[in-house]
């Protein structure tokens, strides 16, 4: 969606990294679903920038996500657990 858009986005390693660690961890507090918990991570990681594109963030820009930036967008869904909106 966003390549649509003609926005690259990136990942740094320790955001990947962070991404895998708090898919793992929900589903092994809450109910393991496998991938689509990842889905659920992203989504709502990508979620506000996906809402920015095209009014806040031009065509031709670049996202970069880092840990720092994983931790504090998913830090409620850790903490709350609330999935509701994207359990499958």
């Amino acid at each position: 969606m966003f390549k649509a858009e003609d926005v690259d986005i990136t990942f740094d390693e320790e955001a990947i990294q962070e991404i895998a660690k708090t898919a793992f961890v929900i589903n092994a507090e809450l109910e393991n679903i496998g991938a689509r918990r990842l889905h659920t991570v992203m989504s709502r990681l990508l979620n506000e920038f996906l809402f920015d594109v095209p009014d806040k963030i031009a065509s031709g820009s670049s996202i970069v996500i880092s840990a720092a930036m994983v931790r504090d967008k998913l830090s409620s869904l850790v903490k709350n657990k609330d999935l509701s909106e994207y359990i499958l």
